[in-house]
């Protein structure tokens, strides 16, 4: 029996159902730039013994675009989905950011998770400077880059060349995916790590990646491996990223041979815990700052994590290997980044155009580089970037206007060219 998909509220997710209604309910969560359509090779097998719900990411498959901030608030929408369903204990088996999704409600919700299966899937996906450029370049150019590279992301070159309608569908799925909500997905994914955490995740767990994968391959896949307590490896031949529908008879085969010794017991109530009313972070809460001689907490830790998130990890590292006795770099670190930039009072785009316009009225060509780099990482565009530029000659002279929009033009070209 399937059911028809179903658009919900704000709080929660398009989802569709598959199977019959009293069998034990296995959640499936799709890749970054799919739909639920990835897994339909391992549907019919899974319903003989399982209700599968399948959900969308918002902005994927017609699903409405409500972006969200972070992995944890995609794993209470999904929450609250099941709950709108009727739905307490499950299994779960993810792809990608749907595996990211199986990890975190893991941790925050162990008392709904019964068993974890977790395809291309890693504690820490990449870097954060790498998520937060695919951000930049969505934002400047559309979601086009992204289908144009996601074939040689997601199969192999043998399976690309001889199934062009399947790679012709996989890129389609991308283009129409709602470019604000694929940017959100990227940002969560730039904050996501919950690497000190897998010694926490306490039900049976198969991690299945592709032999092949360059995006989360198997060196991700022992490290989850390796933290989860009761853990086993699958690495399916012949298989990238998408291994579910490249070899969907292996992956297929694996998931079912995981989940018939796990299923949920749902033959009573299940007494649930309330959630917390905000999201609680996945990985281990860092030590408190020792704090200084005047009892205010050093700045200086949160002032060098914004740092990199706005400037990226490469400059902020050069900016400190090039300080012999680091006493400069500590001075910047702890007050202008850990005093002001952290301040409520004005948000990240705001500070940008403030930065900007007074590094243009002093000539620092270098530094308006790095926070042209910036602004764009904060959202703003290259439009919103000349307006400043030419606001600013108004006020600064139009001799450094005209040397900033060099600049300016400059970054732009390099921060949004797509790969080739």
């Amino acid at each position: 029996m399937s059911e028809t998909p179903t658009n919900t509220p704000t709080n929660t997710l398009q989802y569709r159902l598959d199977g019959r209604e009293d069998a034990p309910v296995l959640v499936i969560g799709p890749s970054l730039g799919t739909t639920w359509h990835m897994w339909d090779r391992q549907i019919p097998e899974l319903t003989r013994d399982w209700r599968v719900v399948r959900f969308d990411l918002p902005g994927h498959g017609g699903a409405p675009a409500q972006p969200f901030t972070s992995v944890a608030e995609l794993g209470d929408r999904l929450l609250a989905t099941l709950d709108a369903i009727g739905v307490q204990r499950f299994g779960y088996a993810g792809c990608s950011l749907g595996g990211a999704v199986g990890l975190d409600l893991a941790l925050r919700a162990p008392h709904r998770v019964a068993s974890l299966a977790l395809v291309a899937t890693s504690p820490r996906f990449g870097s954060a400077d790498e998520f937060r450029q695919r951000g930049v370049i969505v934002r400047a150019n559309g979601l086009e880059p992204m289908a144009r590279t996601a074939p040689e992301q997601w199969f192999t070159s043998v399976f690309a060349g001889a199934q062009p309608a399947i790679v012709d569908w996989a890129v389609q799925m991308v283009r129409t995916t709602d470019p604000a909500c694929y940017i959100a997905a990227c940002e969560a994914l730039a904050v996501f790590d919950v690497r000190e955490a897998l010694d926490r995740i306490g039900v049976p767990a198969l991690v299945l990646v592709g032999s092949e994968d360059r995006v989360t391959g198997p060196a991700e896949a022992r490290t989850l491996v390796a933290g989860i307590a009761d853990a086993r490896l699958a690495v399916v031949p012949a298989a990238s990223h998408l291994a579910p529908v490249e070899q969907p008879a292996a992956v297929t085969d694996l998931l079912v041979a995981h989940f018939a010794g796990t299923a949920p017991d749902t033959s009573g109530p299940l007494t649930v815990p309330p959630l917390p009313a905000a999201p609680v972070p996945v990985a281990e809460p860092a030590p408190a700052a020792e704090p200084t001689g005047s009892g205010r907490p050093d700045p200086y830790e949160k002032g060098l994590g914004l740092r990199r998130e706005v400037l990226g990890d490469a400059r902020v590292d050069q900016a400190l290997a090039g300080d012999p006795d680091g006493a400069f770099q500590d001075l910047v670190t702890r007050y202008a980044w850990g005093e002001v930039w952290t301040r409520e009072g004005l948000d990240r785009r705001t500070r940008s155009v403030v930065t900007l316009t007074a590094l243009i009225a002093g000539g620092h060509r270098e530094a308006l580089a790095d926070h042209t780099r910036a602004a764009l990482r904060n959202g703003l565009s290259a439009e919103e970037l000349r307006e400043i530029v030419l606001h600013a000659g108004v006020y600064c002279g139009f001799p450094a206007a005209e040397t900033a929009l060099g600049v300016v033009a400059r970054v732009v070209e390099e921060e949004t060219t797509p790969p080739a």
